[in-house]
């Protein structure tokens, strides 16, 4: 069976149509186009702001025109992650989806359903004939993904409505009010190329097959971070021997934690044979320390061409000391919400740029502002003490929960109607973009919701079938329930 051919039709055609088309973050001119081809299409009113978001307006049902006006909102981009051995170019070629039981998958790419399914359920809305319904938007934001670009700059302009339910969750029977707010802090670390040693031998180490996942979502599973894997075994042989470091390149996305990683090294050759042991008992050793959390890790060390520079002894050494020893994970748990992460830190990439700079790209995460503040701080200090110079992005802030919501409420009653369960009223320590918005929009009464996905922002991704109609059927009960139907 194919994706669209799915039940309930219109939600799964909408997302096959959207799969088809490239949208990886910061690029996304094709998929704002087949929006407003999507809008002229079906004679859907359509506008853009200066910073490239679309809000679609549908007029209510005849009968219900008093109804409050609600915006269904969901983002563009999707993160273009993929496994090493795939080929595949984001921005030409579209996700190949498959059916494996009860689950949407994709071929060892990310499958993009954060937040495709999201655009999916808003766009069928706007093409429901029978749904009953009041006025209703839907807003698609660009960049959600790398910097919330497109709620950072959203126009006053572009929002009527008082209600907005985010459609970017990942867990059904879940309602969220509330997120993390985040900030970015970036360590680049200068160094001099010096020749290679000519006596030495080098070899290339890589971890692979980690699950990753998203930083803020899987942040409290414990997974293995590839850059921290890396290093570690570094500075281990370090610490034995004499060793130059030439490159190493680990992880790609900030708020991904780093499913790869690997790095170039040379050593004196009588330690050959010595390192390759070392690295079976680590390989061993690692292992056995996420037993039963990373089943697929794959440590490889082999033997590479002599490269003609390596990195000056001094940075190579602060970078790998830095690196082992920087935080990364949980930092401290909520005290009002149970089972809800409050601070983290995610040591996300290092990528050597230019001839002379590596950069290392961390991410933190918190639903109070003085402990996301406290932790960007540490991370700083951290790297300045390995005499890295430090940038910090402009951050986002958080939502803070407001438990008397009557969107809630109206979500929470539409949820048990239908499927006879309370649903669990939550924060994420995920950011949303709902902590942006109302900046802008201050009225806003906000909940955000969605079917199950699991292994977001990674190949792993996949989005489950059955609680993805459940998804429909909700939202559809909202608005009918917001229009007093």
């Amino acid at each position: 069976m194919e994706v669209k051919d799915l039940k309930p039709e219109l939600i799964w055609r909408c997302f096959d149509e959207i799969t088809k088309v490239p949208r990886p973050s910061c690029h996304e001119e094709q998929i704002r186009a087949y929006l407003l081809d999507f809008a002229k299409k079906h004679g859907i009113k359509a506008k853009t702001d200066d910073c490239g978001n679309v809000v679609m307006s549908k007029e209510a049902t005849p009968g219900l025109e008093g109804a409050p006006v609600v915006v269904l909102q969901a983002h563009m981009d999707m993160v273009a992650e993929k496994n090493g051995d795939v080929e595949h170019d984001f921005m030409k070629d579209p996700i190949e989806t498959y059916v494996d039981g009860d689950w949407v998958k994709a071929k060892g790419t990310t499958l993009g359903a954060d937040n495709g399914i999201g655009m999916a359920a808003a766009l069928a809305v706007m093409i429901d004939p029978d749904l009953k319904h009041g006025p209703v938007e839907a807003l698609f934001t660009i960049n959600e993904e790398i910097g919330l670009e497109g709620a950072q700059n959203l126009g006053d302009d572009m929002l009527s409505g008082k209600i907005l339910i985010n459609l970017d969750s990942e867990d059904d029977g879940e309602i969220f009010v509330g997120c993390a707010g985040g900030i970015d802090t970036t360590a680049i670390f200068k160094y001099s190329r010096s020749l290679s040693p000519e006596h030495f031998i080098y070899l290339r180490v890589s971890v692979n097959g980690l699950l990753g996942g998203h930083s803020g979502g899987d942040i409290h599973l414990g997974r293995a971070n590839a850059n921290k894997v890396i290093a570690r075994f570094i500075w281990e042989c370090s610490q034995q021997w004499d060793i130059e470091v030439a490159s190493f390149n680990g992880g790609n996305l900030r708020n991904a934690i780093p499913r790869e990683a690997e790095a170039v090294f040379g050593i004196n050759s009588e330690h050959h044979q010595a390192v390759v042991r070392h690295l079976n008992r680590y390989a061993e050793e690692i292992r056995n320390e996420y037993k039963g959390v990373e089943p697929n890790m794959n440590l490889v060390i082999e033997q590479v061409e002599r490269p003609e520079y390596c990195i000056d002894s001094k940075t190579s050494l602060a970078l790998v000391r830095a690196l082992y020893s920087a935080p990364h994970g949980v930092y401290s748990m909520s005290r009002d919400l149970e089972g809800l992460v409050e601070t983290s830190t995610n040591l996300a990439a290092v990528k050597m740029i230019d001839d002379d700079k590596i950069r290392v790209t961390t991410s933190q995460r918190s639903s109070v502002e003085s402990r996301k503040a406290d932790i960007a701080g540490q991370v700083e200090a951290h790297f300045q003490l390995a005499g890295a110079e430090i940038s910090h992005s402009d951050g986002y802030p958080g939502w803070a929960p407001n438990m008397e919501s009557p969107i809630m409420k109206i979500s929470a009653e539409a949820y048990e109607e239908l499927f006879g369960v309370k649903p669990a009223i939550k924060a994420i320590h995920a950011g949303l973009e709902c902590g942006l918005f109302l900046t802008r929009y201050p009225h806003l009464d906000m909940v955000s919701f969605g079917p199950t996905m699991t292994g977001v922002h990674s190949p792993d991704e996949k989005l489950n079938i059955p609680t993805t109609e459940k998804f429909w059927k909700h939202l559809c009960r909202v608005l009918e329930k917001v229009a007093g139907v």
